[in-house]
């Protein structure tokens, strides 16, 4: 039997041989200084036909962690061994991650400007082109993010789990906790939605910070789904931890103002009517006590110790109380299996 071989993939005008690499600069934009922006594009063309799986990072151009995944993806996988092919988009959102800021220019959030326009704003026409030379060509897609600024999120997977095969993926990508996540308007996991392309989001550590263990898991995360898709050979990372399953989520909000003191960690496990933090004066005076309204782990944290009445500061995943114990060991198991330590 004749083996299949891959055909060139054309991506702009740039043609990828079967079993090499090349980057692709797509014309996005222009700084009002007239400096050309382009959109890099890294370009894993596998020797032998399969899956196109798209690898993005920074649609919020403040979230670091996901770009130095993709920045180790680009050195440690060789195309020659690859199976389908592997585009790369370390940066999406060229504008914020130049200002070190979330959003665009005119503080639109490129991830609500999906399907976007040819003709429209600068967001629109960035999700454009995105959408159109990008993720149309894509058969899977990961979307990798951070908390916001101040703000920490535990490694954690969301997807949309009326989609069997986007669950397949979250389930082999090896984190400890995965989110049902439904679609918002206007984002990429919307689009894909739309075009029937799963998708999976992988959350985890803070914006403008590195957070070595999140990178090193989110790495060994992208391999596993592509040895579940057949684009890598061998078998993948002896599973660390067996993700649970939570259906919502909340964030549980201040009710006063002032110091925060926390009395709870990220990844810690809380039962309903658990204290999670004093709200202090900071002149002295009585403390507000705030108290969990749920059992679960919480996933995601506010960095800073103060406060306005109202504002969000633990995210806390729900779960049943006989779900728990085995929720916080697998927390327990990703964090010692990933210590946060440069590598």
């Amino acid at each position: 039997m004749a083996r299949k071989h891959s055909k060139p993939f054309l991506l702009g005008e740039i043609s990828v041989a079967p079993g090499t690499q090349e980057r692709v600069l797509l014309p996005a934009a222009r700084l009002y200084s007239d400096t050309p922006l382009d959109l890099h594009v890294e370009v894993l063309h596998g020797s032998k036909p399969g899956p196109v799986l798209l690898v993005c990072a920074a649609i919020h151009g403040d979230e670091l962690n996901g770009i130095e995944i993709c920045r180790r993806l680009i050195q440690d996988i060789d195309p020659t061994q690859l199976t389908g092919t592997l585009l790369l988009v370390p940066v999406v959102n060229m504008f914020g991650f130049i200002q070190q800021t979330r959003y665009l220019p005119d503080r639109r959030d490129l991830n609500r400007c999906f399907p976007g326009s040819e003709r429209g704003a600068l967001g629109s026409r960035l999700a454009y082109l995105f959408r159109t030379l990008l993720v149309e060509r894509a058969n899977y897609i990961i979307d990798l993010h951070t908390g916001a600024i101040h703000r920490s999120n535990l490694p954690q997977i969301r997807v949309n789990m009326d989609n069997e095969k986007a669950v397949e993926m979250a389930e082999a990508f090896n984190s400890p906790v995965i989110m049902n996540a439904k679609d918002r308007d206007g984002s990429l996991r919307s689009q894909a939605s739309e075009l029937n392309i799963p998708l999976i989001l992988y959350e985890a550590g803070e914006a403008l910070r590195f957070d070595y263990s999140a990178i090193r898991a989110g790495v060994n995360g992208v391999t596993n789904v592509m040895k579940m898709l057949k684009m890598m050979k061998g078998r993948r990372t002896r599973k660390k931890v067996t993700p649970v399953f939570a259906q919502r989520s909340i964030w549980v909000r201040s009710e006063g103002d002032g110091l925060v003191l926390a009395k709870v960690e990220l990844g810690q496990t809380v039962h309903r009517g658990q204290l999670l933090a004093h709200v202090a004066p900071p002149h002295g005076g009585e403390h507000t006590s705030i108290y969990s309204i749920v059992s679960g782990i919480v996933i995601g944290i506010s960095n800073i110790p103060v406060s306005n009445e109202g504002e969000a500061l633990f995210h806390i995943a729900c779960f049943d109380a006989n779900e728990i114990p085995n929720a916080s060991e697998m927390v327990d198991m990703f964090v010692e299996a990933y210590p946060d330590r440069p590598s």
